[in-house]
């Protein structure tokens, strides 16, 4: 199978990102799939008619509120992803508030009484299931979580942000550390999930979605690697589901434009006319997008990706960077003279 880089190279090119409400509904899946990893039964088109129209579907009430509360979290998250924020013990409650606003439990213990509801950390000591390891003890997990967030502080600020396997490692790692400490009485995965998706959105990368279909396989995962008290299983896996929904979406995409080829020799060739126009307007403009540069040469989507791909082949153009913060760079020795101006 390609690695990250190879698969977000594709998919960049064929410019899924940049379709129209591309990162909206990209976020409703994420939500819709986190919630469901809960049992949620709440599909997605019925969380965009819920979120957009507010509309709510013939499901339980409580479901529809897990689902509202961790959009206003995400939409929060992705707020202090953007100002680059650092993590406090603070930020991060305030976040479990966010989760849990509506379907928090209160609860009475001997130390006293907390709410899950405003992200207080636990007071009591909780395991996973009947029979199931126990976490961390109650009264280490103020200093362990606020020990969490200097480490995360301290691996953002060192982390190379161009490389994209170690973006993904980091946003894995953290997911996995957080599960551990478990802070909250409740809503422990939907939180883990969010902070690796907030260090994916704060350094441009496709957010990971954890899809309900492999929560089997996710639940082994991390169980594995807490048995084995070493996240490499976790992240290897996570890094192998994430390539996997991408290579989906590529996949999904060519189909819906019509089986768009992709080998240099299904290209064929292209006009040299068409080819100068797009040399010209990108090297005018490096920084547009797929979709502007299809209706400034006034030309389909689908033509358009053809025409870059051979440019591309035959090392014309060059994606320099990301979707998010990339250009186009042209390689002008390589223009045959029949291109140039004359």
């Amino acid at each position: 199978m390609k690695n990250i880089n190879a698969i977000l190279e594709e998919y960049n090119q064929l410019g899924i990102g940049e379709q129209i409400d591309y990162a909206k509904f990209y976020l409703y899946s994420i939500i819709t799939h986190s919630t469901a990893i809960e049992g949620s039964t709440i599909t997605e088109l019925e969380n965009r008619l819920l979120f957009e129209e507010g509309i709510g579907a013939q499901k339980p009430l409580m479901e529809q509120m897990m689902n509202l509360d961790l959009k206003a979290a995400y939409a929060q998250s992705i707020v202090y992803a953007q100002k680059h924020a650092d993590y406090t013990v603070d930020l991060l409650c305030g976040l479990s508030a966010l989760v849990m606003k509506n379907t928090g439990s209160e609860y009475s213990t001997m130390l006293g009484n907390f709410s899950a509801a405003k992200g207080e950390l636990r007071l009591l000591n909780v395991s996973a299931g009947i029979g199931g390891r126990s976490y961390l003890s109650y009264q280490k997990v103020p200093e362990r979580l606020a020990e969490f967030c200097q480490w995360l502080n301290a691996e953002r600020g060192s982390i190379d942000q161009d490389n994209i396997e170690q973006v993904y490692d980091l946003s894995f790692e953290a997911h996995y550390r957080l599960v551990i400490i478990h802070p909250w009485a409740d809503g422990n995965g939907r939180m883990s999930r969010l902070v690796m998706n907030m260090i994916q959105y704060e350094f441009g990368v496709i957010p990971s979605i954890v899809k309900k279909e492999c929560r089997k396989q996710y639940i082994n995962a991390l169980e594995q690697s807490e048995e084995a008290d070493c996240s490499k299983t976790f992240k290897t896996f996570m890094l192998q589901h994430h390539c996997n929904n991408l290579l989906k979406q590529i996949e999904e995409y060519k189909q819906s434009m019509g089986d768009v080829p992709h080998s240099a020799k299904e290209r064929g060739t292209i006009d040299g006319t068409m080819a100068l126009r797009i040399i010209e307007t990108l090297e005018s403009d490096p920084s547009i997008t797929m979709d502007n540069l299809s209706q400034t040469l006034g030309i389909a989507r689908r033509t358009l990706v053809r025409y870059m791909n051979k440019l591309q082949d035959e090392n014309r153009i060059k994606r320099i960077g990301g979707r998010r913060y990339g250009h186009w760079e042209i390689i002008r020795q390589q223009i045959p003279p029949l291109l140039e101006k004359q």
